[in-house]
């Protein structure tokens, strides 16, 4: 049988994003098939690229976001730069960006520049808060999108302060994930109407989708229970994470009769449904009552005694487990490049892709990039020489 397409097989992306958001979009959208090429400026490139700890000479976080890409270099504010960008840019489908709104307008390569150089280009551009409205021109990093969001205020126990996330809700998932969607639905609007549209992606109001279940009951309610008091945010003993006899941790979860009756099943405790829904001081003493019981055995024992039992509990994985895990193993989650491991996107195994490529050196590209888009040797060695390239 034939390895089938990539649902993006043919699709050419531009990338002149920076550090997390826009590069994992274009990760996303590698892993589906598209061609990625990074664009980045001749001096500093991707500020990620010297964030420690190393690996092979770059940056591990960088390495990660980068692989299966190429990389060019042009400086957009040499005039020689900004025509060669016109010049590529008709061999490309879409375009994504993550600069200050208006960056791309003050260069001469705002939209309408652009879609006169490729009507169907798709643009996205992916901002802390917008390309419109009071907060337009405000920096930020993902704790305070996610804390204009109200996602912050719903963290952590209610006698303390909002916890901050281990990873980067808004970057990852209001920005690069809600960007990738945004890009899919311009292009097979392009491929109807063959012309291109702006894709305007806020982390913050991406973020602010995370939050729509909490918004739904506070529409019905009037009012929300306090911070950690909630189902899913602690205010119930069935469903929170208990320490082992070993100072690890197990997750527990069995929020349904049935998993909860096998849950009590495979910790020999008498089970009453009614457990599941009972009032604040009864969660109390369950919950004690619980750690007592998980605290008898290591997260090992446990996650050994629950492999076997459908009651949705499992260990509390480091990343460093997490990644040496049978599960994505069999599901082929990582890809080995000179010995060091990579992790794929969720949707990898749309894309099919049957070899990898380590992530690109700064301007590695530049000149195949250039040359198949018809540059002789001469003329990049014109723009070599006028500083726009490197």
């Amino acid at each position: 049988m034939s390895t089938p397409r990539a649902p993006l097989d043919g699709v050419r992306v531009l990338d002149l994003s920076r550090l997390l958001p826009g590069p994992f979009c274009t990760l996303v959208l590698s892993d589906l098939g598209a061609q990625v090429d990074k664009l980045e400026d001749p001096h500093a490139g991707d500020y990620l690229r010297v964030f420690p700890p190393h690996v092979g000479g770059v940056s591990g976080k960088f390495a990660a976001l980068n692989r299966d890409k190429r990389s060019l270099c042009l400086d957009l504010k040499k005039p020689e730069g900004k025509a060669a960008l016109l010049r590529l840019i008709a061999r490309y489908d879409v375009l994504v960006e993550s600069f200050r709104p208006g960056v791309l307008e003050r260069l001469g390569l705002g939209a309408e520049v652009l879609w006169a150089a490729q009507p169907r280009l798709v643009i996205c551009a992916i901002s802390g808060y917008g390309a419109d409205g009071p907060y337009r021109d405000r920096a930020g990093h993902d704790l305070n999108y996610i804390a204009i969001a109200g996602l912050l205020g719903m963290a952590g126990p209610a006698d303390g302060a909002p916890a901050v996330p281990p990873v980067q809700i808004a970057d990852l998932g209001g920005g690069a994930l809600t960007a990738a969607v945004g890009i899919l639905a311009a292009l097979f609007d392009a491929q109807r109407g063959g012309r291109g549209r702006r894709v305007d992606v806020s982390m913050c109001e991406g973020s602010l989708g995370f939050a729509l279940p909490a918004l739904g009951d506070l529409a019905a309610a009037d009012k929300l229970p306090p911070r950690g008091s909630d189902v899913l945010t602690g205010g119930v003993a069935c469903y929170g994470v208990y320490r082992t006899a070993d100072d690890r941790f197990l997750s527990v979860a069995p929020l349904e009769p049935k998993f909860w009756e096998a849950f009590c099943r495979a910790v020999r405790r008498p089970c009453d449904p009614s457990e599941l829904i009972a009032p604040p001081a009864r969660q109390a003493a369950l919950r004690a009552e619980l750690q007592a019981i998980i605290g008898n055995k290591t997260r090992d024992e446990w996650a050994a005694i629950f492999a076997s039992v459908d009651a949705c509990c499992e260990p509390v994985l480091s990343p460093a487990e997490a990644a040496r895990h049978p599960l994505h193993a069999a599901r082929e989650t990582f890809v080995e490049l000179d010995g060091v491991r990579y992790p794929k996107t969720a949707l990898h195994r749309m894309g099919a892709r049957t070899t990898h490529a380590r992530p690109p050196r700064q301007g590695e590209h530049t000149d195949a990039i250039l040359a198949e888009a018809g540059w002789s040797a001469d003329e990049i060695a014109a723009l070599r020489g006028a500083g726009a390239t490197r």
